[in-house]
């Protein structure tokens, strides 16, 4: 199958977690939607991409208003076509007075341009910031850290997602590619991690 077929598959698969996650009572889920690095494939490749995206977007931007979740951009959206940055600054402004939940879709993301894009803004407004003060600067400032980060399709890396947030998270592995991850699987993830003891450094 072509690669867009992938992409599709993924995308039903992501809006069917989320929902799935939602329901376990998970607050912050974050997917990796498309990376700065994805921006450099073939056009025909991108395009689909933002196709998706146009398809799908509005319909679940419902649901995350509908289950009263705030909906947060990670990345440089000023990249984006002008009705993808239309889109999600509609829904962006529609969700931003709930609280209780939160869906982080990382758009145009690299960890690496995030922690500069911060350096720079400490720089301009002539600050030298500690720890809180530098997470604040961050497209996730104001949110806690993630606590566990699941990575499918055999890799074995962060490819350039959440450098800093991801000090003291978990990981979970799994084979499966993405499209084929269950919520029979991000159970056992779940699972796997409440088994775990997080000490952060400490004894």
């Amino acid at each position: 199958m072509p690669r867009s077929y992938g992409h599709l598959k993924g995308m039903e698969r992501m809006i069917g977690l989320l929902e799935h996650a939602f329901d376990l009572g998970v607050r912050y889920v974050t997917v990796y939607a498309l990376s700065t690095e994805n921006l450099s494939r073939p056009k025909e490749e991108v395009d689909s991409l933002f196709g998706l995206f146009r398809k799908y977007f509005q319909e679940y931007a419902r649901k995350i208003i509908e289950r009263e979740s705030r909906l947060c951009i990670l990345g440089d959206v000023s990249a984006l076509p002008a009705d993808i940055r239309e889109m999600v600054a509609q829904v962006q402004a529609e969700s931003a007075s709930f609280k209780d939940r939160c869906v982080n879709i990382a758009l145009n993301y690299g960890a690496r341009d995030e922690i500069v894009r911060a350096v720079n803004l400490a720089v301009e407004r002539g600050e030298k910031v500690d720890k809180a003060g530098f997470s604040s600067l961050l497209y996730t400032g104001g949110q806690p850290d993630p606590d566990l980060i699941i990575r499918t399709g055999k890799e074995k890396r962060l490819s350039n997602f959440l450098l800093w947030q991801a000090a003291y998270a978990e990981f979970y592995f799994s084979d499966k590619m993405f499209p084929a991850f269950s919520d029979r699987d991000f159970d056992a993830a779940i699972k796997d991690y409440a088994a775990r003891e997080r000490r952060f450094g400490k004894v």
